[in-house]
C-alpha cells in the first residue's frame, strides 16, 4: 500500500515550478511524459479535462501529479506560501511531518481546497486543526523513485483497483489520475473511511512483522510470516472496528495479503510512529488507563520488543 506508499507518497523537498527551467528537469518530465503514454492513449479514448492544481511537495507523488496536469499546474517549494488567487485543489503531496508547515503556509480561506495524499490517521490532526471531513486520497499506486512510471494498485482481489478519493475534489483528482491510467475511485465518507482504515491496517501490520525479521520484503512478510501478520491484522481489525463502530467486509486478511503480494518488493520498516502504528498504540494506552484490557496485546509486544515504546 503514499505512502503510496509504500506505498508513501514521500515527496521532501518541495520545489516550485510551473514550466522546465534545465536541461535536466526537461529530460525528466519527457521520460515520466513517454512512460505515462501508453497507459493514458489506453485509458481514456477521449482526454479529459485536467482541472489546474496547486500541488505542494515535489518529490515522486508530486512531480508525477504534475505529469498528469495540463502544463497550468503550479508547484509549491518548502518556505513558500500557497497562493491565494489561484482556484482549484490543493494536492498536498508532502510526509505527514510536514503538514504543520503546509497548513501554516496556506491562505485559511483556501483550506476546504487542501486534498491530502498521506498515508496513516490524519483524523485527529484534521480535527486538532478545525479541517473537519478534509479532502484526501488513499493513492495504491506507487512510483520507486523519481521519473519513474507509477505502478497501479491493482490486485487479484480487487483488479478494478484500489485508489480512492473522497471529498470535494474527489472527482477532480480522479478525473486526473484516469487520465494517466491509473484507477482510482470517489467514495462517499463511509465508505472511504473504512478503506482508509484497511490501508492503515496494512502498513502498520506488515511494517511491524517486517521489522522484527531483518531484511524481510512486503512479499516475504506476506509469504513466509503469514501467520504472523495475519494474527495482527486479526487485532488490528477488531481494535479499529470497536473504536470507530464498524464492521469491515469480508475478506480483509486477504485483500491485504493480495495488495502485498502486488508490492512484493517494498521494504519493510516501521516509519511516521505518530499517524501509523501510533494510533494503535494510543488505544492500548487509553484502554489501560481505564483499567481495560489492551486490546492490541500482540502489537504491544512487538513494539516493545523492537523498543520502539
Amino acid at each position: 500500500m503514499a505512502q503510496a506508499i509504500m506505498p508513501s507518497p514521500a515527496c521532501s523537498p518541495w520545489s516550485h515550478c510551473t514550466k522546465p527551467t534545465s536541461r535536466s528537469e526537461l529530460a525528466f518530465n519527457f521520460k515520466v511524459r513517454a512512460s505515462l503514454s501508453s497507459a493514458a492513449t489506453s485509458a481514456m479514448a477521449t482526454k479529459t479535462k485536467v482541472v489546474p492544481a496547486i500541488i505542494v511537495g515535489g518529490g515522486r507523488v508530486g512531480r508525477m501529479l504534475q505529469e498528469l496536469g495540463n502544463g497550468e499546474d503550479v508547484l509549491v517549494k518548502k518556505g513558500e506560501s500557497v497562493p491565494l488567487d489561484f482556484p482549484g485543489p490543493i494536492l498536498v503531496c508532502t510526509r505527514n511531518d510536514d503538514l504543520e508547515a503546509v497548513l501554516q503556509s496556506t491562505p485559511k480561506s483556501r483550506w476546504n481546497d487542501l486534498v491530502f495524499f498521506q498515508n496513516g490517521m490524519l483524523e485527529p490532526w484534521f480535527q486538532l486543526k478545525g479541517l473537519g471531513a478534509a479532502d484526501q486520497v488513499l493513492a495504491y499506486f506507487a512510483v520507486s523513485k523519481l521519473g519513474e512510471p507509477p505502478v497501479d494498485g491493482k490486485t487479484d482481489t480487487n483488479p478494478d483497483g484500489l485508489t480512492a478519493a473522497f471529498g470535494k475534489w474527489a472527482d477532480a483528482v480522479a478525473a486526473r489520475l484516469h487520465g494517466g491510467g491509473l484507477s482510482c475511485k470517489v467514495l462517499e465518507k463511509d465508505s472511504f473511511q473504512k478503506q482508509m482504515l484497511e490501508k492503515l491496517i496494512w502498513i502498520s501490520a506488515f511494517m511491524l512483522v517486517g521489522a522484527r525479521h531483518p531484511g524481510a520484503t512486503v512479499g516475504v512478510v506476506e509469504k513466509q510470516f503469514r501467520s504472523e501478520v495475519s494474527s495482527l491484522i486479526t487485532e488490528l481489525a477488531s481494535a479499529a472496528a470497536a473504536e470507530k463502530g464498524i464492521s469491515f467486509e469480508v475478506g480483509l486478511e486477504d485483500r491485504l495479503c493480495a495488495y502485498a503480494r502486488s508490492v512484493a518488493h517494498f521494504p519493510t520498516a516501521v516509519k511516521e510512529f505518530k499517524w501509523r502504528n501510533g494510533w494503535f498504540h494510543s488505544l492500548s494506552e487509553n484502554s489501560i488507563a481505564q483499567g481495560k484490557p489492551d486490546p492490541c496485546p500482540q502489537h504491544t509486544a512487538m513494539l516493545k520488543e523492537l523498543k520502539i515504546v
